[in-house]
């Protein structure tokens, strides 16, 4: 139960860096919603990835370079689904604020993301 109250809490500050580079995108460049979000993604992931590495899960006994790779694997899948939940609603609803998207699309993915970080990505290995 505590992995998953630090989870939320690195997934709270994941939604805070997506929804701040996204609205910052969306105020001050002329890129639209959808381009915004495919960089406010990758954002978010690089924050979740730190918090979740040093202050949800503890480093992995796998290379960093390993962990990494399966951290980028389950948080890609997780953002696509995130990406494509966020373009239906907007595009099936265009009067939808983004925002209001981003939030419904985000705790969609969220029980995705634990599962696959917590066993896949951070779940150590047994020893024979």
């Amino acid at each position: 139960m505590k992995k998953l109250f630090r989870f939320l809490i690195a997934g709270g500050v994941g939604f805070a860096v997506d929804a701040g580079v996204l609205h910052l995108l969306l105020w001050f460049t002329p890129f639209g919603p959808f381009v915004g979000r495919a960089i406010s993604i990758p954002s978010a992931l690089l924050a979740t990835w730190v918090l979740n590495r040093n202050f949800t899960f503890g480093r992995s006994d796998r290379s960093l370079a390993a962990e990494g790779f399966r951290y980028g694997s389950v948080g890609l899948t997780s953002a696509l689904l995130n990406y494509a939940l966020f373009s239906s609603l907007l595009m099936t609803e265009p009067s939808l604020r983004p925002i209001i998207a981003l939030t419904l699309a985000s705790a969609a993915a969220t029980a995705f993301s634990f599962f696959g970080y917590s066993r896949f990505v951070f779940r150590h290995r047994q020893n024979p």
